[in-house]
C-alpha cells in the first residue's frame, strides 16, 4: 500500500521555520492500523503526523508524536487544511470540517492565510505541583492549568526567551506539557510571547504549538481586555499565531509553506 505524504511548515511563511508537521492522507477503503500511524509518526520524527482519512461523511484527523496519539494539534490540522486544499480536494473558498477526538475542527482560508475554529481550553488558578518551577529554572511565576497543561506566567519577556528547562525533571511532573509565558515587551508587535516543553509525549520543545494558544488566547484576552492579539512562539525556530477568542472557541490564523512530498510504503 501506497500513501501520500507531505511535510509541511506551518504558522510561518518563510520555509525551515515554523512547526514542521507531516500530513498523511488516506484515501476512502484504505486501512492502517494505529500501529502503524504510530510506525509512520515515528519515522517521520516531528512534533506531529497527521493523518487524513476520506470518509463518506467527511474528513477524519488524527494526530501522533512520534511516542504518543494526542486529542488536539494545531499546527498539524493547518498544514493539513493546508494540503488538501492544494490538491483541489476542496475549493479555496470552501471551509474544510475535520472530525477529531476533540470535535469537529473548521479551517478557512482567505489569501493564503488559514484561520482554524478550534475549542478554547480554560486555565484556571492551581497549586504548584512539586518541582514545577525548579524544572523551568526559574524562582516564582503564576500557575493556572488547563485539561492538557501547565501554564506559567513571569514577570518579563526575557524570562521566556533565556529559558534552558530541564527535561527529565518535567517528565516527573503530570502533565501533558508546560506553557511558559509573559506579556510582550513594550513596543513589540506581538502581545505575548510563550514558550511550549512536552517531553512526556516525546518532543522536548515544540516549536509553534496550536492547542497551546487555545488555552493562551482566554488566558491573555481577560488580562489584556482585547479579544483579538498576536502571539508569539520563541523556540529556535519562532512562529507567530494570529488568535481571536469568540465565547468558547479560539480561531487561529496562520500561514504555512510545503516542503516536500512524496509516497510512502506500507
Amino acid at each position: 500500500m501506497e500513501l501520500e505524504i507531505y511535510q509541511v511548515d506551518a504558522f510561518t511563511k518563510v520555509p525551515f521555520k515554523g512547526n514542521p508537521a507531516a500530513v498523511c492522507i488516506v484515501e476512502e477503503g484504505s486501512a492502517v492500523t494505529d500501529d502503524q500511524m504510530q510506525s509512520i509518526a515515528m519515522e517521520m520524527n516531528l512534533a506531529e503526523t497527521a493523518f487524513v482519512m476520506k470518509r463518506e461523511d467527511g474528513m477524519q484527523i488524527r494526530w501522533f508524536t512520534p511516542t504518543d496519539e494526542v486529542d488536539l494539534c494545531g499546527h498539524a490540522t493547518l498544514a493539513s487544511a493546508f494540503v488538501i486544499w492544494k490538491k483541489g480536494e476542496v475549493a479555496v473558498d470552501q471551509p474544510i470540517q475535520f472530525q477529531s477526538q476533540s470535535g469537529t475542527l473548521i479551517c478557512r482560508q482567505d489569501s493564503g492565510v488559514v484561520e482554524m475554529d478550534f475549542p478554547a481550553l480554560k486555565a484556571v488558578p492551581s497549586a504548584t505541583p512539586d518541582g514545577l518551577l525548579d524544572s523551568m529554572g526559574i524562582g516564582s511565576g503564576i500557575v493556572s492549568r488547563s485539561c492538557f497543561d501547565y501554564l506559567i506566567e513571569v514577570d518579563s519577556e526575557s524570562v521566556v526567551r533565556n529559558c534552558s528547562p530541564d527535561f527529565e525533571k518535567i517528565r516527573k511532573i503530570e502533565t501533558r506539557g508546560v506553557i511558559l509565558t509573559s506579556q510582550a515587551d513594550g513596543g513589540s508587535p506581538f502581545d505575548f510571547v510563550s514558550r511550549f516543553f512536552c517531553p512526556e509525549i516525546g518532543i522536548n520543545e515544540d516549536p509553534v504549538t496550536g492547542s497551546a494558544h487555545c488555552c493562551l488566547t482566554p488566558y491573555w484576552a481577560k488580562k489584556l481586555g482585547k479579544k483579538k492579539m498576536i502571539g508569539y512562539q520563541a523556540s529556535q525556530r519562532g512562529g507567530i499565531v494570529e488568535v481571536e477568542l469568540s465565547t468558547d472557541r479560539v480561531l487561529l490564523k496562520g500561514s504555512a509553506v510545503e516542503i516536500l512530498k512524496g509516497k510512502l510504503f506500507l
